[in-house]
């Protein structure tokens, strides 16, 4: 196939022209890369009579990168800018790169390059980075099906593109229900009691669809708010059950967008796969990649979290009913009740708000602080660059250099929600370190989040969840940028097992509770003055109000998430709805009613990377609080203790043993107690 001209996709001498990429580049782009791809490999394996690393694995880790970095850039547009030409595109691809990647799982000739290239006198001596890859690569050959039959092999591959697509329909379905309902408001009596944060944003979205009064949507900004602060309980329950509802068979889009298929789908292909390479079930075929061991080792722990939490939770729901019969003459909460009179609780036992930060996280500020955080930790300078070619004027480009003056990494930072753009928060990879020819290939991130934007002349004030929120995804984003391994198959983040690559992310999240730190991050956006130390310690009274409830309600995503893979049925279907209902009397304490449909816009395990894994951010949780401890006993600024996680953890990838790095780091294995101490629950018994 000739190669496409001037086809932006196919220019990999710097970073992505993204103003100047076009729905109709993907395909030729794509198909282009495919193509060739296919043709380099085949004549490699003719060609060559003894393979090496240097001509059969360099030269397919190269041919990955190059495919990697075309399709980056289209697959993150289809996140950040969605249209109906670019999703095409997008969806046209989709099966196409499944049956690549699954071409390649089941070659014969390449998996015994690969086993001959493990087996020979060249091994021991490649390095742990360059063995790891052998040994994922010949992991992954099995876990594509690679000893099937023939007819097996295309029942699999034909599966794999199904999932892809499926997969995909699920995000998007997701999105347009979500932007397809809004709530108009021209009566401010109905909007007492929300923030004039909220106030304004909704303003802001009326005047821009030439509209008087205030426009609320599904949008987490504009959603939760009202949840937690509307006074009127017909507002709130009308949002909440738009918002429950979405992509599901309920709810004012009822059938519109409706999931519940393709969910089904989804569950009776994955467990199609997991009984044709062996495994009983879909939940067993994930865990070949994880740090977990078994099945039942993921249930005991997500089960004895559940018995040290629920009790906590139920005293929890049990004061907030008390008190809002005492105070409010509210005999029975309902769901779209807990966040409002929560908030309620929360300021009568604390005199504390979320409200009453917002002014002290102007973006501005918080960045510098960030910043200057990654600096005390890792000695790293961070320093934005002006007239680079994103996807969107608010769009921002930052370079990390380290105490060398190195350029260690670079990021594009997305902040705000906005229309054709996915929710939720995301570090994802542009490019991926990589040692070439000329020198080292330098890593850049995307760091996309959806806070609410500046309003006015204001800058975007953020409440402490959001700040939290993005020190969470610039860890994913440090432990892509900082790795020192050369190959893109365990560079950063590539090759870690999904329960441990939150660790990093979690990490980040405790500075932003510490005094210390808090006084780098937080200036009020008027006065330049620092949260008082009043304020400060009614955030930290607050830090762990409702934990419990909080516990109770991860863990009812996990267990549901895991049990609907380890248990599914052929002969029964998937029972969603059944497994969930029994989720929730298991470890639940707010049961919702009979409409909720979660399970119809839980993208992170339909269309995320969190089948049967969901339970990774409770272990990595473990992992954090466990490795913080250590910042908390030398000083949560000692450099030296920053350098050694940085060069145990976030410099090493995907190339080490993950609990063989953080016994490097801590010292031991890691304890469970930190973590029930940070969440206030280990003095439940």
């Amino acid at each position: 196939m000739q190669k496409p001209k001037n086809n932006p996709l196919l220019d990999f001498t710097g970073l992505p022209a993204f103003a100047s990429i076009k729905p109709d580049h993907i395909q030729p782009a794509i198909d282009y890369l495919l193509d060739d791809n296919r043709h380099r490999i085949a004549a490699q394996l003719e060609t060559t009579a003894h393979c090496t690393w240097d001509n059969t694995v360099q030269v397919l880790e190269d041919l990955d990168d190059r495919l990697n970095r075309s399709w980056s850039p289209a697959s993150h547009l289809h996140a950040v800018a969605d249209s109906e030409a670019l999703r095409k595109a997008y969806n046209a691809c989709l099966p196409k790169l499944s049956d690549y990647a699954t071409e390649l799982g089941q070659n014969k000739a390449l998996y015994d390059a690969y086993k001959y290239v493990a087996e020979g006198n060249e091994y021991p001596q490649l390095g742990a980075a360059k063995q790891k890859i052998i040994d994922n690569a010949l992991r992954d050959f099995r876990l594509s099906g690679i000893e099937l039959n023939e007819k097996n092999k295309v029942r699999f591959k034909n599966n794999e593109q199904q999932l892809s697509c499926l997969q995909t329909k699920f995000e998007e379905n997701l999105l347009d229900a979500t932007h397809a309902w809004e709530k108009h408001i021209t009566d401010k009596a109905k909007l007492a009691g929300l923030p004039e944060s909220a106030l304004a944003l909704a303003r802001q979205t009326a005047k821009r669809q030439n509209k008087s009064g205030w426009v609320f949507t599904l949008e987490l900004p504009s959603y939760m708010p009202v949840m937690n602060y509307a006074d009127d309980p017909n507002l709130r329950l009308e949002m909440y059950e738009a918002y429950v509802t979405r992509a599901s068979g309920m709810g004012p889009t009822a059938g519109q967008w409706d999931n519940s298929e393709i969910m089904e789908k989804i569950l009776a292909l994955r467990h199609e796969q997991a009984r044709l390479l062996g495994f009983a079930n879909y939940a067993e075929l994930s865990l070949a990649k994880k740090m977990a061991k078994s099945p039942q080792q993921v249930l005991n722990f997500l089960e004895y979290l559940a018995n040290r939490s629920k009790p906590v939770a139920e005293m929890e729901l049990t004061e907030l009913q008390g008190f809002a019969k005492e105070h409010h003459r509210v005999s029975q909460l309902t769901a779209s009740d807990i966040g409002y009179y929560s908030e309620k609780l929360r300021q009568h036992r604390f005199a504390f708000s979320q409200e009453d930060l917002r002014p002290y996280f102007p973006v501005p500020g918080v960045l510098e602080g960030l910043f200057a955080v990654v600096n005390r930790l890792y000695g790293l300078a961070i320093r934005e660059q002006q007239n680079v070619n994103t996807w969107h004027p608010d769009v921002r480009f930052f370079k990390i250099y380290d105490e060398a003056n190195d350029l260690r990494g670079s990021f594009y930072l997305d902040l705000y929600a906005r229309a054709h753009k996915r929710g939720g928060a995301w570090m994802d990879q542009c490019i991926v370190r990589k040692k070439t020819a000329t020198g080292i290939q330098s890593p850049v991130a995307y760091l996309t989040c959806n806070f609410t934007p500046p309003v006015g002349n204001d800058p975007a004030l953020l409440e402490h969840d959001e700040v939290i929120t993005l020190f969470h995804e610039f860890g994913h984003g440090l432990h892509h940028m900082l790795t020192r391994i050369d190959y893109p198959g365990v560079a950063g983040i590539n090759g870690i097992p999904w329960d441990a690559v939150e660790l990093p992310s979690q990490l980040m999240e405790n500075w932003c509770w510490k005094r210390e730190a808090l006084d780098l991050i937080a200036s009020h956006y008027k006065s330049g003055a620092p949260i008082g130390q009043d304020l400060y310690e009614k955030l930290l009274a607050a830090k762990n109000f409702q934990s419990g409830m909080q516990m109770v309600r991860q863990l009812e995503f996990a267990l549901f998430d895991f049990r609907l893979h380890l248990e599914y049925d052929p002969a029964k279907g998937a029972r969603i709805q059944q497994i969930l209902d029994d989720v929730r009397k298991q470890v639940a304490v707010v049961i919702p009613p009979s409409l909720n449909r979660f399970q119809h816009s839980f993208a992170h395990i339909f269309s995320g990377g969190y089948a049967a894994g969901y339970y990774s951010y409770k272990w990595a949780e473990i992992l954090s609080a466990d490795a913080f401890s250590k910042f908390e006993e030398n000083g949560i600024f000692n450099r030296e203790t920053g350098r050694h996680f940085m060069r145990s953890i976030l410099e090493q990838g995907g190339a080490r043993d993950p609990l063989a790095m953080f016994i490097d780091f801590r010292g031991r294995e890691p304890s469970i107690e930190p973590l029930l101490q940070q969440s206030g629950i280990s003095a439940y018994r």
